[in-house]
Formats: structure tokens, C-alpha cells, sequence
């Protein structure tokens, strides 16, 4: 099987297990509204706006307006405020940000979909950031999709920018890092993922967490990394997911080292 196939399969599976994923999961309409669930697309000039117009785009802006945040998105915003909608699409990186690499909208892997149980609990933390879910919640975020331009990786990476308020992006990560080294496996919304493994800390941002898993998706056993970093009270997450090279699947250095620097640039 070639590796350009691979990779399709690898983005058929996710897209298929995220949005079973975030219809599966608990919670009203109250409940989807406050973890942010959007939908994407493509911009026209094939770069990295990937966001839908409509609804979604104006509950964000409600939700800035209400939190006093609707300022122009030119000036360094106050490092206790989260980060606005067009704070975070300014910030996201773009093809033309990365060498090797092209950035899109995610489209189906941006449905941020309410929490559901874990199975065992104490893999919660885990197990949401399969959809960049988290408690609490992000105020905003959003999301792209990165794939190599070199067409014998068959790697599929998502990013995903989360804006939280003061205090919240670190227990975030406090959560995260307890849940990753102590949790194993797990059951989410009907599907089951093994081989939780913690990594060694990247050492990036302000704090960060890395680890691995393996989802096994509709037939499909789909190993992932993760590395999800803190810069202030924005998460900077990362997931990467290859079905070829199982044991060397890792989230790109590069492709995070440019998204905090864009970031850093962009905010300060």
C-alpha cells in the first residue's frame, strides 16, 4: 500500500471517528456552544482561513463581545485576557509559515464537541483532547490541518489554537499531565484507545505535555502523538496520526516551533 493512499486513509478514519465523535457525545446545545463547537472550510486562495462563515463565526464574536474582548485584534492583548477569535485566526499558522508543509481549514477535525465520560474517568482529560476538548472549556479556538507536501509521509497532523481565561489554560495542562501518567487505556463515545504512554517533556512554551496512543477507529488502528503547549492563557495542541510508521509517529518539531513563534510574534 502506498504511502499517499495511507495517508488518505489515515484523514478518512479521523474525520469519521471525530464526527462520530462529537454526535455521539453527551451534553445539550448549551453544553456544545460552551466547548465551541464551529464548522470550517477552505479558503478560496487554498491558504489556511479554513473558517466557515455564518453562525458559528458570529456565536464567537457574541461570546468575545459579552467577555469585553472585542478589540482590535492589531493590539497586544493583556496576558490575563483570553485571545479572541480573530486574535487566534491571525496567529494560526499558514503555508507559507512552514517549509514542506501545507495548511488548511480541518474542516471536520475543527467539531469541538461537548465532553463525554471516559471509561476509566481518570483518562477524561485524555480523552477529550482527541477532539481538543477540555476542562474548563476555551473561551475560542480553532483549528487547521497540516499534511507534508512530500507525498511518502503519510502522516496527518491537526493543530488546534485554544484561548483560555486567567488560570485555566494551567490546569488544563495540570489535568492533562496527571491523566498521562496514570492512565493507560480507555473507552470514549463507543470507540476504545490503547497504549497511553507519556513522553518526555518537550520543554516548550510555558509548560507542556507530550504523549502517544492508539485509537482504533472503525476497523482502523490509527497511532497518535500529542504535544500540547502553554504561552500564557492560549494552548497550542497538536495531533499527529500515522498508520505506516506506528513506532516512529511523532508530532513535526518544525511545525511546532513555527506556531509558537507565529503566536508569540502575533501577541506581543
Amino acid at each position: 500500500m502506498s504511502r499517499r493512499i495511507t495517508r488518505t486513509l489515515v484523514a478518512a478514519s479521523v474525520v469519521v471517528g471525530l464526527g462520530c465523535a462529537s454526535a455521539c457525545a453527551g451534553g445539550d446545545d448549551k453544553d456544545k456552544k460552551a466547548a465551541g463547537q464551529s464548522a470550517t472550510g477552505q479558503s478560496a486562495d487554498g491558504s489556511t482561513d479554513g473558517d466557515g462563515a455564518g453562525a458559528a463565526e458570529d456565536k464567537d464574536k457574541d461570546k468575545d463581545q459579552a467577555k469585553g474582548s472585542d478589540k482590535d485584534s492589531s493590539v497586544a492583548p493583556d496576558a490575563e485576557e483570553p485571545l479572541t477569535r480573530a486574535q487566534l485566526k491571525k496567529a494560526a499558522l499558514a503555508t507559507s509559515d512552514v517549509k514542506g508543509y501545507k495548511v488548511e481549514g480541518a474542516g471536520s477535525a475543527d467539531l469541538q464537541g461537548a465532553s463525554s465520560p471516559a471509561s476509566p474517568a481518570k483518562c477524561q482529560p485524555v480523552a477529550d483532547m482527541f477532539l481538543f476538548t477540555t476542562d474548563p472549556v476555551s473561551r475560542t479556538s480553532l483549528s487547521r490541518g497540516v499534511t507534508a507536501k512530500d507525498e511518502t509521509d503519510a502522516s496527518v497532523t491537526t493543530l488546534a489554537l485554544l484561548s483560555y481565561g486567567s488560570g485555566e489554560a494551567d490546569d488544563v495542562l495540570a489535568g492533562l499531565r496527571k491523566a498521562t501518567g496514570e492512565c493507560t487505556a480507555y473507552q470514549y463515545v463507543g470507540y476504545k484507545y490503547s497504549g497511553v504512554k507519556e513522553l518526555a517533556d518537550p520543554k516548550l512554551g510555558d509548560e507542556s505535555v507530550a504523549f502517544r496512543l492508539v485509537a482504533s477507529i472503525e476497523g482502523a488502528e490509527v497511532p497518535a502523538a500529542y504535544t500540547v503547549v502553554r504561552d500564557g492563557s492560549t494552548l497550542v495542541a497538536f495531533s499527529s496520526m500515522n498508520m505506516l510508521d506506528a513506532d516512529e509517529v511523532e508530532v513535526p518539531a518544525e511545525l511546532v516551533e513555527a506556531q509558537l513563534a507565529k503566536l508569540k510574534k502575533t501577541t506581543a
